[in-house]
């Protein structure tokens, strides 16, 4: 199973931010792409852990850039 995270970058506010998610109740921003995705390692286990949602330990991430 994959979880899909659609991101997002802000110029108003200058930090990518998390659009879209099928990870339940995944949200977050992030100054750079570097630090939006130290956060998605951390927080996407954290979010399943904590939604009862089966993890192996390895989690597929597919991410997409929506704009830069």
């Amino acid at each position: 199973m994959y979880y899909e995270i659609c991101i997002e970058w802000d110029a108003e506010a200058q930090v990518w931010y998390i659009e879209d998610s099928t990870v339940p109740g995944l949200v977050g921003e992030a100054a750079t792409l570097d630090a939006m995705m130290l956060l998605l390692k951390t927080r996407v286990p954290e979010m399943l852990a904590e939604n009862g949602c089966p993890t192996d330990g390895s989690i597929p991430l597919r991410t997409t850039q929506l704009a830069a």
